[in-house]
């Protein structure tokens, strides 16, 4: 076959770029619509987290949400409320209080599925606070490796209370910051 001769093949990795193998463009396309999925980004290495105290759960009847008090675990020892709603500070009372239901809850299920397959939560972390409203991720060590999961910042901290050895609960500097301007 001469060299400018097509084949289906050639045909496609011409349409494809001049160049490119027909299957390297196909996996650089997978992998592109994998990355694409992902909706973490990866953590900045620069982003400073602070261990912070999960202090209450209160909810005051003038205020439509129960409010979560953590504060900094070190000096200044900053503190900041995040806003969850009423299941989710039930679930998170109970939590902090050891107590489990007759039948497993959403939270208590989720810790058993994750111990049977022998994973463990290593923190929850608040990564960034947009619109009023808090975004966190879990911090998951498996038998094939870390993973994150971006999650609900109020099932962030029940689960991290579920463990056998409650995981810490991280916050980014910035968000801590974004309270104190």
């Amino acid at each position: 076959m001469s060299e400018r001769e097509t084949t289906p093949s050639a045909d496609a990795a011409e349409s494809l770029g001049e160049g490119v193998d027909a299957d390297e463009s196909a996996a650089a396309t997978t992998s592109a619509e994998f990355a694409a999925e992902d909706e973490s980004p990866e953590p900045d290495i620069t982003t400073v987290f602070r261990v912070m105290n999960l202090e209450s759960v209160v909810f005051d009847l003038g205020d439509p949400s129960p409010q979560v008090h953590l504060m900094e675990n070190e000096a200044p020892f900053r503190h900041i409320s995040v806003s969850i709603a009423l299941p989710e500070a039930q679930a998170l009372y109970a939590a902090m209080n050891h107590i489990t239901g007759r039948r497993p809850s959403t939270h208590e299920l989720t810790s058993a599925i994750l111990r049977q397959l022998q994973g463990d939560i290593i923190a929850t972390r608040i990564v960034r606070f947009e619109a009023g409203v808090f975004y966190a991720e879990l911090d998951v060590m498996t038998p094939r490796g870390r993973e994150r999961f971006d999650c609900r910042t109020s099932d962030g901290f029940v689960l991290a209370l579920r463990q056998a050895v409650p995981a810490p609960i991280l916050c980014a500097e910035d968000v801590i910051r974004a309270f104190y301007l």
